[in-house]
C-alpha cells in the first residue's frame, strides 16, 4: 500500500491490520451477556425452534419475504423427495413504503398481497426482516420498523396472528397457520435442508450481509443456561457497539437517520459502505491525498452507492460508475489511491463478517470434527458480489479457526431465504 494512503488512513483510527481474533473475543462475550438477559449490545433472540428433523417432502408453503422496500410472496412444492419447485412468484412494494398505513390497513394490504395464492396452501412461512421478538407458539411480535415503513400502529403487533385474522376477513380458511422467522434463521434453514449427498454438518450457521448485517446459530445446552433447550439463535449481529471505530466511521454514524445505532452494521453492510468510503474520500481530497484535479472531482460527487465503488474496484480503467468517470481525470497515482483507499475498506468489511461468522462457529460447540464441518449459509449480495469480499471472509476464517482446529464449509443457494421460508411453513 502506498505509504502516503497509510499514513492517511492512520491518522483517522483506520486499523490496517485486522487479526480477527481480539473481535472475535469481544463478540463471544457479549453474545454471552446477551444469552444470560445481562445487557449486551447484540439483542440474542431465542427462537424456540430447530431444524426440522422430518422431511418435508410433498408438501406445499406458502412462502413470503417481507424486507427493505419488497414483498415477495410464492407457491413452493416439495416433491416426493423433498425437492422444492417455486411457482407463482409475485413481487410488489412493502405496504406503508409510499404512505402511513393504520394497523388495519397495514394487515389488509398484506393480505391483498396474498391475494394470488389464495387455497394453495393452509401453511405459510413468513420471513419478516424486521425487530421482532419471536414468540414460543412461533409468532413474532414487532419491535419497530424501519424508517422506510411508515406503519407505526403495527408496533408492538404478534405479526402472524395479525395476518392470519386478515387472511380469514378475506376469505381464506380458518386453518390457515403462519410461522414467523427472519432472514437469517431462512439462511440456517436452508443450509440444513440443502445437504449433499455424503455430507453431514455438526451444525448450522446462516449469515447475512447484503443491505444488512445479520447472523444466527444453533445454541447447544450449556450449563450457563440452566432455563435453555437447544435452538436456534438470532444475533443481530449489526448491533454490536463493542467495536474500534475510524473517525470515517463516526462521522457518518453521526449523519445516519439512528446516530450510535446498528454501529457495526454501519461498517461493513451494502447499505452503508458506499457512504462511508465517501466520506474517507471527502477528507483525503481535502487533506491533499490526491491531486487538485482529481479532488475536486471527488468534491462534485454528491453520493456514492457500493454498486458504484465496486464498479470502480472490479474494473478501474472502466467506464460504470462515478468514480470511474473521475478517475479518468486525475493521474495515474489518483487511480492507484482510490484503489487502495476504497480496498481497506472492503477489507476491514471481510474481517469484520469472518469475526462474526467465527464467534457463530464458536459458539456451537461443533466443527471439531473435519468430517462434520458447521454449515455457514451466506446469503446477499455484498458478500457474493462486492469486491473479493468472499475469499477474504474465507481467508480471515481459516487464519482464526483453523489453528483451533475448527471446521466450516460456506455454503449458499439461490433463492435460500424462500426455501428457508417454505421449510418453516411447512414445520408450523
Amino acid at each position: 500500500m502506498d505509504v502516503s494512503v497509510q499514513a492517511f488512513l492512520g491518522r483517522h483510527n483506520f486499523t490496517l491490520s485486522h487479526d480477527v481474533s481480539g473481535l472475535v473475543d469481544s463478540i463471544l462475550f457479549d453474545m454471552h451477556e446477551g444469552l444470560c438477559g445481562r445487557d449486551a449490545t447484540q439483542d440474542m433472540i431465542r427462537t424456540y425452534s430447530m431444524p426440522p428433523s422430518g422431511s418435508v417432502a410433498g408438501k406445499s408453503v406458502i412462502a413470503v419475504d417481507a424486507g427493505g422496500t419488497n414483498f415477495r410472496s410464492c407457491l413452493v412444492r416439495f416433491d416426493g423427495q423433498g425437492v422444492p419447485e417455486i411457482s407463482g412468484l409475485e413481487k410488489t412494494r412493502m405496504p406503508g413504503v409510499e404512505r402511513e398505513l393504520s394497523r388495519r390497513d397495514f394487515f389488509d394490504a398484506l393480505a391483498a398481497n396474498l391475494e394470488h395464492l389464495k387455497g394453495m396452501s393452509s401453511s405459510i412461512g413468513f420471513c419478516f426482516s424486521y425487530p421482532m421478538r419471536i414468540t414460543e407458539d412461533g409468532d413474532g411480535v414487532l419491535l419497530g420498523f424501519s424508517k422506510e415503513v411508515k406503519a407505526p400502529e403495527v408496533a408492538g403487533c404478534s405479526i402472524g396472528r395479525e395476518l392470519r385474522s386478515a387472511l380469514i376477513e378475506h376469505g381464506w380458511d380458518s386453518g390457515i397457520k403462519v410461522a414467523m422467522l427472519n432472514d437469517t434463521v431462512a439462511a440456517l434453514l436452508a443450509g440444513a435442508a440443502d445437504v449433499p449427498s455424503g455430507v453431514r454438518y455438526g451444525s448450522y450457521v446462516g449469515f447475512i450481509l447484503g443491505t444488512g448485517m445479520n447472523a444466527a446459530y444453533i445454541q447447544p445446552p450449556c450449563p450457563d443456561y440452566a432455563d435453555f433447550a437447544e435452538q436456534i439463535i438470532v444475533c443481530e449481529s449489526g448491533k454490536f457497539g463493542h467495536i474500534a471505530r475510524s473517525d470515517f466511521d463516526v462521522d457518518m454514524d453521526r449523519k445516519s437517520a439512528v446516530p450510535g445505532s446498528s454501529l457495526t452494521e454501519k461498517m461493513c453492510s451494502g447499505a452503508y459502505l458506499g457512504p462511508l468510503i465517501l466520506e474517507a474520500l471527502r477528507r483525503a481530497a481535502a487533506e491533499g491525498l490526491f491531486s487538485p484535479e482529481f479532488s475536486g472531482e471527488i468534491s462534485g460527487i454528491q453520493s456514492l452507492s457500493l454498486i458504484d465503488a465496486d464498479s470502480f474496484l472490479h474494473a478501474p480503467y472502466g467506464d460504470r460508475g462515478a468514480l470511474c468517470i473521475a478517475a479518468k481525470k486525475g493521474t495515474d497515482l489518483d487511480r492507484t489511491r482510490l484503489f487502495e483507499l476504497m480496498d481497506a475498506f472492503m477489507d476491514r468489511a471481510a474481517s469484520i463478517a469472518a469475526g462474526i461468522l467465527c464467534a457463530c462457529v464458536v459458539k456451537s460447540r461443533r466443527g471439531d470434527d473435519p468430517c462434520r464441518p458447521v454449515c455457514l449459509f451466506c446469503d446477499g449480495t455484498t458478500f457474493y458480489k462486492t469486491y473479493r469480499m468472499k475469499e477474504r471472509v474465507e481467508s480471515y476464517a481459516d487464519a482464526y479457526l483453523s489453528p483451533r482446529g475448527l471446521h466450516y464449509a460456506v455454503t449458499g443457494a439461490d433463492n435460500g431465504i424462500t426455501l428457508g421460508s417454505a421449510i418453516a411453513g411447512a414445520s408450523c
